[in-house]
C-alpha cells in the first residue's frame, strides 16, 4: 500500500469566494454577539474605575453599596483568590487595584446585582479615598528617567537597538525630521462583553468576545487560583477586534462575580467604558535622519522612536520590536542605526492594534522619503523605486528577504492608475460635504504615495503554532467533515477559509466548523495577520493526515473528485461513500511555521520574522485651505497577497485596513490631557463613515511565498500601514505644509 498526498479542487475551495456562513445573519441583524448572551437566572456585573491617572488608594468603603436592594456582591482586590496580577507578556496589571491606580479607568471594585441599573447605582455608592499623585505623561521624558518609577525597574518596558553597516557613513544629501502619531482606538462596534456561568464543582464556563482563548484562560486561572480544567472558555460572537481584545477586560471580573454569587454573571461595557477598558495604538514620537547620494540612493538611516505604552506593559515589548525592525521601511540601505523604546506612563494602556508598530514607523520613514525626493529633485515614486528592496536583500536585522518582494512593482501599479476625474460641482464631493462649507473656492487637489512593510505571524523565537482537528465521516449518507480549532473568528472570515481548505484538501462540500473553545489545543491569537497562515496550515495538515489514512488502502495514487476516488489515469477507483462506510477518520495536528530567532541585544541582528508583506497606496485629496477640511477623493492600493485564498475577503481586508489608515490620517485620535481621556465617545472620537471612504481601485498581486501554505501572505495589516502616509503626502502636495503629525486636524492646515 502507498500513502497518497493529493489535494483536490471543489467549486467552493481555495481560490473561490463562497458566501460566508455568518454573512446573511449579520446583515439581517440576527447574529448573536457576546452582548446578546442570556441566562435565565443571571445577574449583571459592573466595574468601578479610578477617576485619576495616578493616585494612592487610602481607603475603600463598601457599606452603602451593600445596602442597595438587589445587590448580590461587591468585591475588591481582597476577594481575588489567586494572584492579583495579569498581563499579556508581563503580569504587571492588577485584577483590581489594591494600593495604587496608574491610569484613569483602572478597575477598583466590582458589583453584581439583579439589574444593570441597580448594579450601577450601587457602584456609585462605593466610597474610595485617593491621594492624587503627579502623573508621568511624556514617553521621551520617561526614557530619560524624569519622574517617579511606575513599576519596579523603571519606566522603560523595552529598548531595541539595531546596528548594521558602518556607523560613520556620510552622504551627499541629508534630510531629517521629527514626527508624531496620535493615540488611535480600535473602535470596534461590539463592546467588551461576556457571560460567566459557574458549575456545581467550583469551576466556571466563560462565553466571551476575545482574540486568544487560551491566553485568556491562562491569566484567568492564575487570578482565580483554579486548575486549568476548572475554567473553560468558548468564543462568543465578536463585533470586531483589531488588537483591542488581545488583552483581558471583563474576563476575570465576570468569573470572580459568578463564583462568588453562584449565579451566571453578564457584563457588557457601554461605549465610554470601552474606551477605558481596552488598550489602544501606541502614540509615538520619532526622530529620523536619512542620508543619500545626490541622485537619491539611500546611504544611511538613523532613527530614534519613542512609543508610549501607558500604565501597563501589554504587548509593548513586541510592538517596540516591530517598530524597530521595520523602522527603515521596504528599502535597501547598508548603514542603519535604530533605537526604539517603549515606556510606562500614566496614560491609557496601549498594546496591539492593526499594524502593530509598523504603522507608526511608516509615517516617519515615508514622510522622510518624500522630503528626500524634494531635496534630490526626484519624483516621489521614482525615489522609492530606486531604493526598493527585492528578494535577496537584507533587512536592518541582517535577515535575508527570501521570498518575492515586489515593492517596485506595487509602486508602479498605483502610479499608473488613471487619475480620478475632476468632478462637476456637487456638495457631496466637496470637503465639508452637504454642510455646504464651500462651493469650490479655496479647494486644492494633491496626490501622494506611500509603500509599507509588515511582518506576518509572531516573531523573535516565539513558539507560534495552532491546533486543528479534522473529522471525516458519513452524515446522512453523505461525506461530511468537521473542523475544530480554538482560533478566534473576529469578523475576518476565518470560518469560511477553514471550510475552503477542507473542501480543497478532502474534496467534500459539506464542512462544519465547530464552536471555538478551549477543549482543543491552542489556536494562538487572531492577530499579526497570522490565522490564515498558521491555523490554515494546521487545518491543511490535519486534512492531509485524514486523507493519508483514508487512501492508504489503495496501492496507486488517487484523489477525491466529486465524491469519487479517481486514479491518475482518470479512472474511478471507488465511491467515497463506500470507502468511508461506518469508519470515522479523525486527526488532530499541532502545526508550526518555520522557526524565527531572537534579536542580538547589542546589534539587533537576527532572523526575527517569518514572512514579510507589502502594500502601496496612492491617495488623491481635495483640501479646503480656508477651513482646513479634507476630502479623500481616491485611495488606490496594490498589495501582494501571495495567494488569494478567498479573493472577495482579500478585497474586504484591503478596503477595511485602508479605512482605518484614513481614520488615523485625518480624524482618529484619543486625546489626553494630564493622563485623562478627553473624548471617550463616538461623538468626539471620529471614525470614517461610508461618506468618508472614496472608491478604491485595488490591484491584488499573487507572488507565492514558497515557505507558506498555498504560498499565501497575511493580508489584514499591510493596507493600514501605507494608507496613512499616502493621504498625508497628498495633503502636503496640495498645501505645501510640512505636516509632521497625524491625525492632520483642520488647525494644522489653517495656521499661519
Amino acid at each position: 500500500m502507498t500513502t497518497t498526498s493529493v489535494t483536490t479542487q471543489t467549486a467552493n475551495g481555495v481560490g473561490a469566494s463562497p458566501r460566508r456562513p455568518d454573512g446573511t445573519v449579520k446583515v439581517r441583524g440576527e447574529f448573536a454577539y457576546s452582548s446578546d448572551l442570556w441566562h435565565e437566572d443571571m445577574v449583571w456585573g459592573v466595574t468601578l474605575r479610578s477617576p485619576h491617572p495616578y493616585a494612592r488608594i487610602t481607603g475603600i468603603d463598601l457599606t452603602d453599596a451593600l445596602k442597595v436592594p438587589g445587590v448580590h456582591a461587591v468585591l475588591t482586590h481582597e476577594d481575588v483568590p489567586g494572584v492579583n496580577r495579569y498581563g499579556l507578556e508581563h503580569a504587571d496589571q492588577p485584577v483590581l487595584a489594591s494600593d495604587v491606580v496608574r491610569y484613569q479607568g483602572e478597575p477598583v471594585a466590582l458589583v453584581a446585582a439583579d439589574h444593570p441599573e441597580t448594579a450601577r447605582r450601587a457602584m456609585k455608592r462605593i466610597v474610595v479615598s485617593y491621594e492624587e499623585l503627579a502623573p508621568v505623561t511624556d514617553s521621551e521624558a520617561a526614557v530619560a528617567g524624569v519622574g517617579p518609577s511606575l513599576h519596579d525597574g523603571g519606566n522603560v518596558v523595552r529598548h531595541v537597538k539595531i546596528r548594521r553597516g558602518p556607523q560613520d557613513a556620510a552622504a551627499d544629501v541629508v534630510v531629517s525630521g521629527v514626527y508624531e502619531v496620535g493615540m488611535q482606538d480600535q473602535a470596534f462596534l461590539g463592546p467588551e462583553s461576556g457571560l460567566a456561568v459557574p458549575d456545581t464543582e467550583g469551576g466556571v464556563d466563560l462565553y466571551v468576545a476575545t482574540q486568544w482563548l487560551h491566553v485568556d484562560q491562562q491569566q484567568i486561572v492564575a487570578a482565580l487560583g483554579l486548575p486549568v480544567e476548572k475554567v473553560r472558555l468558548t468564543l462568543g460572537g465578536v463585533g470586531g477586534a483589531f488588537g483591542g481584545r488581545e488583552d483581558l477586560s471583563m474576563q476575570v471580573h465576570a468569573c470572580l462575580l459568578a463564583l462568588h454569587t453562584g449565579k451566571p454573571v453578564k457584563m457588557v461595557y457601554n461605549r465610554e467604558e470601552s474606551f477605558y477598558g481596552h488598550v489602544h495604538r501606541h502614540p509615538a514620537k520619532m526622530y529620523y535622519e536619512h542620508g543619500a547620494t545626490s541622485d537619491g540612493r539611500l546611504v544611511y538611516v538613523r532613527t530614534r522612536l519613542y512609543l508610549d505604552g501607558g500604565a501597563y506593559a501589554s504587548s509593548t515589548g513586541a510592538v517596540v520590536a516591530n517598530a524597530a525592525t521595520l523602522g527603515v521601511g521596504p528599502y535597501k540601505v547598508d548603514s542603519v542605526s535604530v533605537d526604539c523604546w517603549g515606556t510606562y506612563t500614566n496614560n491609557p494602556p496601549c498594546g496591539a492594534m492593526r499594524g502593530f508598530g509598523a504603522v507608526q514607523a511608516a509615517f516617519g520613514y515615508e514622510s522622510q522619503m518624500d522630503k528626500l525626493a524634494l531635496a534630490c529633485g526626484v519624483d516621489p515614486v521614482e525615489i522609492r523605486v530606486r531604493n526598493a528592496m527585492s528578494e535577496g536583500d537584507l533587512m536592518p536585522t541582517g535577515q535575508v528577504v527570501d521570498a518575492e518582494a515586489p515593492v517596485a512593482e506595487l509602486l508602479g501599479l498605483v502610479r499608473d492608475k488613471p487619475m480620478p476625474p475632476e468632478r462637476p460641482f456637487d456638495l457631496r464631493h466637496m470637503p465639508g460635504g452637504v454642510s455646504n462649507t464651500t462651493h469650490g473656492e479655496g479647494v486644492v487637489r494633491g496626490v501622494g504615495y506611500a509603500v509599507g512593510i509588515k511582518n506576518v505571524c509572531f516573531s523573535e523565537g516565539f513558539d507560534d503554532y495552532s491546533t486543528a482537528r479534522v473529522r471525516l465521516q458519513l452524515v446522512g449518507g453523505e461525506p461530511a467533515a468537521t473542523v475544530h480549532t480554538a482560533a478566534c473568528e473576529v469578523g475576518q472570515g476565518l470560518v469560511t477559509i477553514m471550510q475552503q481548505i477542507v473542501r480543497t484538501e478532502l474534496g467534500v462540500d459539506q464542512v462544519t466548523v465547530l464552536p471555538m473553545d478551549t477543549s482543543i489545543g491552542n489556536g494562538g491569537s487572531t492577530s499579526a495577520s497570522r490565522q490564515t497562515y498558521v491555523t490554515g496550515g494546521a487545518v491543511q495538515a490535519a486534512c492531509a493526515a485524514v486523507r493519508a489514512r483514508l487512501l492508504s488502502r489503495f496501492d496507486q495514487r488517487v484523489r477525491v473528485v466529486g465524491g469519487k476516488l479517481v486514479a491518475a489515469d482518470g479512472q474511478v477507483v471507488a465511491d467515497l461513500v463506500d470507502v468511508l462506510a461506518d469508519d470515522v477518520y479523525d486527526e488532530t495536528i499541532e502545526w508550526r511555521h518555520r522557526p524565527t530567532s531572537s534579536l542580538d541585544p547589542e546589534t539587533g541582528q537576527g532572523s526575527a520574522h517569518v514572512q514579510y508583506a507589502f502594500a502601496a497606496h496612492r491617495a488623491v485629496v481635495d483640501v479646503d485651505t480656508e477651513l482646513g477640511l479634507v476630502k479623500v477623493v481616491a485611495l488606490d492600493c496594490a498589495q501582494d497577497v501571495g495567494k488569494a485564498l478567498n479573493p472577495q475577503a482579500v478585497l474586504g481586508q484591503i478596503q477595511g485596513g485602508s479605512a482605518q489608515g484614513l481614520g488615523l490620517a485625518v480624524m482618529e485620535e484619543i486625546q489626553t490631557s494630564g493622563g485623562k481621556i478627553r473624548n471617550p465617545s463616538f461623538t468626539d472620537y471620529l471614525i470614517p463613515t461610508v461618506l468618508d471612504m472614496p472608491p478604491m481601485s485595488i490591484d491584488v498581486l499573487e507572488r507565492p511565498d514558497p515557505h507558506a501554505p498555498y504560498g499565501l501572505r497575511g493580508v489584514g495589516e499591510p493596507p493600514t500601514i501605507s494608507s496613512t502616509p499616502a493621504i498625508v503626502a497628498a495633503i502636503r502636495a496640495a498645501t505645501g505644509l510640512a505636516l509632521t503629525r497625524v491625525p492632520v486636524r483642520p488647525e494644522h492646515l489653517t495656521a499661519t
